[in-house]
């Protein structure tokens, strides 16, 4: 008994869809990006914050 060849594996992702994937994220951070940059200076300004730093020996 001979298989059918046109039942191929797919397994993995093609080339198309990455590119897909990639078009909606870049569309998606340009629709949101003035949302996306607030709130990353936010969590910088969190972080980097020296007032928040306290000594150990002060």
């Amino acid at each position: 008994m001979k298989k059918n060849k046109k039942h191929l594996s797919r397994k993995g992702m093609g080339t198309v869809e990455i590119v897909i994937i990639i078009a909606v994220l870049v569309s998606l951070a340009l629709i949101f990006r003035q949302g996306l940059v607030k709130y990353g200076n936010k969590i910088m300004d969190f972080c980097f914050d020296d007032s928040k730093i306290t000594t150990a020996f002060g």
